[in-house]
């Protein structure tokens, strides 16, 4: 009797564990709780801060020449600034921030889409995204003077005669969008503030804020547009899904920049190759840390393309970083 009650027993405990591990229901019943919309923003704002450099210059004693961490070289006449109209003189802070590949430009929500003709979003190729910044006393500064860049091509896999000048526009969701410049928008008569020379890309504009080097990504193709599923929980407010086209070297990545009815990221314009290999990247916050998952895939027309809980990772903002620009 004391032996039956034991098997009892035993077989009792075997049924219970074999139920509490049963995962039967999906990956996804994982208890993960998405980030708030904030700390999604509040990281990529850790990859701005952790970009910025900062200098400082002395205004009213003309030009001066700032070199960066990877050898740009920032012209800026000290004599041009001014505060609320009027000619500043004395200390100036500078930030500035440089953009060369893919995954610093995920970390800092920075990709580089460009607007066309018919209002469109199609991806570009940059020779560099760069943002500029004058303050004194917390206040921001203008220029009636141009400003000018010089660029090494090493930075941007070699020169290529079809770059020319961005500007970027920050929308009041932080989105950054690329528009390009007028031409002759270095004064000069030059192709859009842009001229390559040697081994060097020259770069002039006018105005503080976000400019960058590029040309429009080409593919004769025929075109669809990309839908992405991602985890349940996880949505436009507190993640985002990216595009890493292949054979593109690191200086490029487009954004799926909507979201729609049913759920799903888009690009919604209908610009996406059919038959491109790609990398789509899904990314989100996890406790002040990076989630992601890459997955490569070959574009075919109208396809839904998902992720899994069980196919991320989290990982620092420099994992991360690492594991983008390892993308080929």
């Amino acid at each position: 009797m004391n032996t039956n009650f034991k098997t009892i027993g035993l077989l009792f405990l075997l049924l219970f564990s074999f139920v509490s591990c049963d995962n039967s229901d999906g990956d996804d019943k994982e208890t993960i709780l998405p980030p708030t919309s904030a700390a999604f923003k509040s990281i990529s704002e850790k990859g701005v801060k952790r970009n910025t450099q900062n200098f400082t210059i002395t205004a009213g004693n003309g030009m001066v020449t700032l070199t960066s961490a990877k050898g740009v070289k920032l012209n800026i006449n000290g004599d041009c600034l001014t505060k609320n109209g009027n000619p500043v003189t004395g200390e100036v802070n500078i930030e500035y921030i440089e953009l060369f590949d893919k995954g610093n430009m995920l970390v800092t929500n920075k990709p580089t889409m460009g607007l066309t003709a018919d209002g469109k979003k199609n991806l570009l190729i940059s020779g560099g995204e760069f943002f500029i910044k004058a303050t004194q006393g917390g206040v921001e500064l203008q220029t009636s003077c141009y400003m000018s860049l010089v660029v090494p091509t090493a930075l941007t896999d070699g020169f290529d005669n079809l770059m020319t000048l961005w500007t970027g526009a920050i929308d009041d969701k932080g989105e950054l969008a690329w528009r390009e410049a007028k031409a002759n928008a270095d004064g000069t008569g030059g192709k859009g503030g842009v001229q390559g020379e040697g081994n060097n890309y020259y770069v002039t504009f006018g105005n503080f804020g976000w400019t960058n080097v590029d040309r429009f990504y080409s593919d004769p193709r025929p075109k669809t547009t990309l839908l992405v599923d991602v985890p349940e929980g996880f949505n436009n407010t507190n993640s985002a899904v990216y595009l890493s086209y292949d054979g593109e070297g690191t200086n490029a990545l487009a954004k799926l920049d909507t979201y729609t009815a049913e759920g799903l990221f888009s690009e919604h314009y209908g610009q996406i190759p059919i038959g491109l290999a790609c990398h789509i990247i899904f990314a989100t916050e996890d406790n002040g840390n990076w989630r992601y998952a890459i997955k490569g895939v070959t574009i075919s027309a109208n396809a839904v393309y998902t992720f899994t809980l069980a196919e991320t990772t989290v990982g620092t903002e420099a994992q991360l970083v690492a594991a983008i620009n390892a993308i080929q």
